[in-house]
């Protein structure tokens, strides 16, 4: 059984200078054996910090190598990370907080005003400590960067795997308040095997990522391409300008988009400006991709790959490839290669073909 933290470690003895990460916002790159390193100090101040296996580890952070780190040195001492959504306010994020059991949250200095108002909630939460990534902490507040820096990087050897928990990731759903999707090692380990065995990935590829990692769309190509050996870009938050320059600039093969966010690239794109030759295909769900926008990309000699997933398969559902897009518009295409999916009537039988 694997641990899904020590994928990474894997990958650092494979690969330990190929490039993991470049994190644009803070314009720094980051080998897959630095990465590792930074990972196993997050490991060890955890441990520090009192968290063991099945203890909650919140993520309240924007993009960045801080989320990245964080959520596989958690993995890798057991303990469950809950990515947090970075839009929802202080009520909602207190539901979600004291439902998950979180005791731990590590968040960007952006929300530093709304933690502060978590924390005078008292009880309301299980949170007992706060590490504050960037800005100056305020009192009771530790700072991330010396927190991680004073830490060991020593390889954490933990039980956890198999069916262990290692995410909790909360869905809205259609009614009610959200609802906790738990993951395991086994479900994520699953869901990157289908997502390779399905999709175009290939060792050595760079994926660009715009989408926020706290949700299940943007999390599983960054774990996957440590799996493969790939090399995340990794954007703060989307911009369509910037989109293209780093497609150009850093040779980026693939990258996930939602309908509305290929639509603004489109109206941005300067066929003068940007080199597309590197990019193979564009993933893209949450919503039907409108056949003139595929004709659009198509011109441009860029295959749009629909893609249906959900939280509770950790991503994978349905896909249609490039060669399908236009002579099957409208459908959500065949399952991923390790799943299954049927079309039932109302009362639950099967459709007819």
């Amino acid at each position: 059984m694997m641990n899904i933290g020590h994928f990474l470690t894997k990958r650092a003895y494979r690969d330990p200078k190929s490039e993991a990460l470049f994190d644009v916002a803070s314009d720094r790159r980051f080998t897959f054996e630095e990465l590792n390193t930074r990972s196993n100090r997050t490991a060890n101040a955890l441990t520090s910090a009192g968290v063991g296996p099945g203890d909650r580890v919140g993520l309240l952070l924007m993009n960045g190598v801080e989320f990245v780190e964080t959520f596989f040195g958690a993995a890798k001492i057991g303990a469950i990370n809950v990515p947090l959504n970075v839009r929802l306010v202080a009520d909602e994020l207190e539901f979600i907080l004291k439902d998950s059991g979180t005791t731990l949250l590590v968040y960007s200095h952006e929300f530093a005003e709304l933690c502060a108002e978590l924390a005078s909630r008292g009880d309301k939460t299980d949170i007992t400590t706060w590490i504050q990534v960037g800005g100056t902490a305020g009192d009771g507040i530790i700072d991330y960067d010396e927190w991680v820096g004073a830490a060991a990087d020593t390889e954490i050897v933990a039980d956890a795997a198999g069916d262990d928990h290692v995410f909790i990731m909360y869905t809205s759903g259609t009614t009610g308040l959200p609802k906790g999707v738990i993951h395991s090692h086994n479900t994520v380990m699953w869901s990157i095997l289908t997502g390779t065995a399905t999709v175009d990935f290939r060792v050595g590829d760079r994926f660009l990522n715009s989408l926020p990692l706290f949700h299940v769309g943007a999390l599983n190509p960054v774990l996957s391409n440590v799996y493969a050996g790939g090399s995340t870009v990794l954007m703060r938050s989307f911009d369509p300008s910037e989109s293209w320059r780093l497609i150009s600039e850093e040779k980026v093969n693939s990258t996930l988009m939602v309908p509305a966010m290929l639509q603004f690239m489109l109206k941005t794109f300067d066929p003068a400006a940007y080199d597309l030759t590197s990019l193979r295909w564009i993933l893209s769900g949450a919503a039907p991709v409108p056949v003139s926008l595929i004709e659009a990309y198509t011109a441009l000699d860029v295959e749009i790959h629909q893609v249906y997933g959900l939280t509770e398969t950790c991503g994978p559902g349905c896909v249609i490839t490039g060669e399908d897009a236009m002579t099957k518009v409208g459908s959500t295409g065949r399952a991923f290669f390790h799943g299954a999916v049927r079309v039932v009537r109302e009362d639950g039988t099967d459709c007819d073909p």
